[in-house]
């Protein structure tokens, strides 16, 4: 029998079929640009592959240091923001929204009827800070493309219009009804766009100059923000649309990309750029207990509070969801303060721990962390919509089957 090679209990020789499915099944089929993937266990990197090209039409190479469009992998980061604030007495879990957004004391369900002419009835439950960080709120995104709700936040760019303000959009939602009496069943939402409008506002500072000196700065998370300085241009990534016949063709080009420019609305659900280096010194703060090199952004006990399933009767998101979308295969995953968190391996059909958490974002970037085997996998990638191809659950297999 062949002798592993092995770092941090992980097999190097099991480790580079990463690279080679991602090579053969994605790459050389020309069905993503690039990729670069980390994986780490016990706080120690045991693999990190750049592979393709991070910008096709300028022809230049993925790198260690690309900065890419984390969309939805900001919430995490949002949410650890706010529960700092937990940390600090600022707010309890059950307060009603409406302690803090005072026009949103009233809030109505939509019945029937196009925007701006809706027939609504009468919320029969409070929305509450939990509801926002569950996504069981009741709000709703633009892009789901499910209701005449959604079709509302179309209209009103209510998903991150970036010259829309924390103070409008918050304002904004106020007007309109929502899908479903808080509580009562999951929708992935703006939810956390508020939570992020809310740190501002408990704070008492800009929501950017807030993660930054709270989060970004003690782990040493230099290239993360809202926006790409000029000195990060030549590393940004392009990003691409996919399109029928595994094709995809350029969708944000870097040199005249929105996130060139700092944004009036900073979104806490998915406005960050990022590293794979930087986040992933926030993920292996969060399998360390909340402490990376020293530097503590959240509390052991509040972390593991967050990542239980906070869903009713400890349902998984199938039991409760409403719309189709998720940054998650949704069986055997329930959903914690920020991140989705597996309940049932066997149910979830993909290798892993109960108690495994993470997210993903809209061009197809992926984390997750296992405290039961401390380890950490970061994926990044530039495709839109992260629904295109399964790579999550095999990436999951391979990182799986290299734990020795």
């Amino acid at each position: 029998m062949t002798e592993h090679t092995q770092v941090a209990g992980l097999s190097t020789d099991h480790l580079p079929n990463i690279e080679r499915h991602l090579d053969r099944c994605y790459l050389q089929p020309g069905k993503l640009p690039g990729a670069l993937t980390l994986v780490a266990r016990r706080g120690e990197i045991a693999y990190v592959k750049a592979q393709g090209l991070m910008d096709v039409e300028r022809n230049k190479p993925v790198r260690r240091d690309t900065v890419f469009r984390i969309y939805s992998m900001t919430k995490p980061i949002t949410s650890i923001a706010m529960m700092q604030l937990y940390e600090q007495g600022r707010f309890l879990l059950d307060d009603p929204v409406h302690k803090y957004i005072p026009a949103w004391r009233h809030q109505r369900i939509y019945k029937s009827g196009v925007y701006p002419n809706f027939l609504t009835t009468p919320a029969s439950s409070t929305m509450t800070i939990r509801d926002l960080f569950t996504h069981m709120s009741g709000l709703t995104y633009g892009f789901m493309q499910r209701t005449n709700v959604d079709a509302a936040y179309r209209e009103l760019k209510l998903d991150g219009s970036r010259s829309m303000a924390l103070e409008a959009l918050v304002d904004r939602l106020a007007e309109l009804p929502l899908e479903f009496s808080p509580g009562t069943a999951w929708n992935y939402s703006v939810s956390t766009d508020v939570l992020g409008y809310l740190v501002q506002l408990l704070s008492g500072k800009p929501f950017d100059e807030y993660l930054r000196e709270h989060i970004f700065e003690p782990l040493d998370m230099p290239d993360t923000g809202f926006h790409v300085r000029d000195d990060q241009l030549d590393r940004f990534a392009a990003c691409y649309q996919y399109q029928a016949g595994d094709q995809f063709t350029l969708q944000d080009d870097p040199e005249t990309s929105p996130f060139r420019r700092k944004p009036q609305f900073m979104s806490g659900g998915g406005g960050l750029v990022s590293t794979i280096d930087d986040y992933f010194h926030f993920a292996q703060a969060l399998c360390q207990g909340g402490e990376f090199r020293g530097r503590r952004i959240i509390g052991r006990k509040t972390l593991e509070f967050m990542c239980r399933n906070h869903l009713p009767g400890n349902q998984d998101l199938p039991g409760l969801s409403v719309g189709a979308f998720s940054e998650t295969p949704f069986a055997g995953t329930g959903f914690g303060l920020g991140f989705s968190v597996k309940t049932d391996v066997a149910k979830s059909q993909t290798n892993g721990s109960v108690g495994e958490y993470g997210w993903g974002g809209l061009a197809s970037t992926n984390f997750f962390v296992d405290p039961v085997e401390e380890l950490v996998m970061i994926f990044m990638t530039q495709l839109i919509p992260s629904s295109t191809y399964p790579i999550r659950q095999e990436l999951r297999a391979i990182v799986n089957g290299a734990l020795l």
